[in-house]
């Protein structure tokens, strides 16, 4: 069974996403401003710690998309082996429909990455693919373990899901990979596809087959 996610989330965070990207790709000044400060204090912390930095380049991959498409094909595959077909077809949809939904952004915005970052990067940056494909991954282990846990459960769950899609943001934002606003929007574009796929699923398939 899949949990039924609040219907005013997918919705705000829409709205949120569509208000963040009218100053994102017209170069709002003060919000440029803000970016490019941040992306500096992060540049300045990073040329001092070439392990770290390392480290980083390791660590940020776990969320790039040959991962997240690997990671989330075995997980459909393992649950439609247990009989929970609904799960898997939500799995697979959320899957399929993050990498090419930020993909289809890239494509379509056109929006720079930092210049000289800590990783070499030619596509475009808005929003952070990384991050969606983090932040989506995060969404559909809560709302498969959801129904299945007791409070306890629920809150290890959601804490651990929240730090892996904060982790992958910020190690974007620390690698000059992406502006912070690219990373904001990453989490919200999870935030609008998951509950939304996890909606369409739920009114298709019935509650044993999930």
């Amino acid at each position: 069974m899949i949990a039924r996610p609040p219907l005013f989330l997918p919705l705000l965070a829409l709205t949120a996403l569509l208000v963040l990207a009218v100053p994102v790709l017209t170069d709002w000044v003060p919000l440029h401003r803000a970016d490019r400060a941040l992306s500096e204090t992060f540049r300045g912390y990073g040329d001092h710690r070439p392990g770290l930095v390392s480290a980083l380049r390791i660590l940020t991959d776990v969320a790039a998309t040959i991962p997240f498409l690997a990671a989330g094909g075995l997980a459909a595959l393992t649950l439609l082996a247990r009989g929970r077909r609904a799960a898997a077809v939500f799995c697979a949809t959320v899957t399929g429909t993050v990498p090419v939904l930020w993909g289809l952004a890239h494509w379509l915005l056109h929006r720079p990455r930092p210049l000289d970052g800590f990783v070499t990067v030619t596509s475009n940056g808005f929003p952070s693919g990384h991050t969606s494909n983090a932040a989506a991954a995060a969404l559909v282990v809560v709302l498969l373990a959801w129904p299945r846990l007791a409070r306890t459960g629920r809150l290890v769950v959601v804490t651990a899901a929240t730090a892996f899609a904060v982790f992958v943001g910020l190690t974007r934002v620390a690698l000059l990979a992406h502006w912070p606003t690219d990373v904001l929007g990453g989490w919200l574009l999870a935030l609008v596809v998951v509950p939304l796929v996890a909606y369409a699923v739920r009114e298709r398939a019935p509650a044993r087959a999930g």
